[in-house]
């Protein structure tokens, strides 16, 4: 399996059931995104040092998903609004992102770092 299409196995009574990183990625975008504060993802890759803003479609780029023997790494780089207490964002971010992983996965999430890229007027 390449890296591109690595996934968690999850062992069942009857039979294994694969969940590719790209299916959590979507999990933690959709959670992500109702935080408050959160404007939006980041690109992993950043150009001329400016973060940019990812749609929808493209929330799986700014997402980094890992596994260790206790459970997944979930690396998130993140824009957040003008005005807002970054801390309590991530804070907010970390907690719903394992809630909704563990909830529609069954796969226990380690550790969840969240990575501002940039901060941003949310209009």
């Amino acid at each position: 399996m390449t890296k591109e299409m690595a996934a968690q196995k999850i062992e069942a009574s009857l039979g294994k059931v694969f969940v590719y990183n790209d299916v959590i990625a979507a999990i933690v975008g959709f959670a992500a995104e109702e935080c408050y504060g959160l404007v939006g993802m980041a690109s992993r890759k950043l150009s001329d040092d400016v973060a940019r803003l990812l749609n929808r479609e493209n929330f799986a780029r700014g997402i980094q998903i890992s596994q260790r023997e206790d459970g997944l790494i979930i690396e998130m780089n993140v824009i957040v609004g003008y005005g807002v207490k970054i801390s309590e964002v991530a804070a907010n971010v970390i907690e719903r992102v394992r809630y909704f992983v563990e909830l529609m996965t069954g796969i226990k999430v380690a550790l969840v770092n969240v990575k501002v890229q940039s901060v941003r007027y949310a209009e």
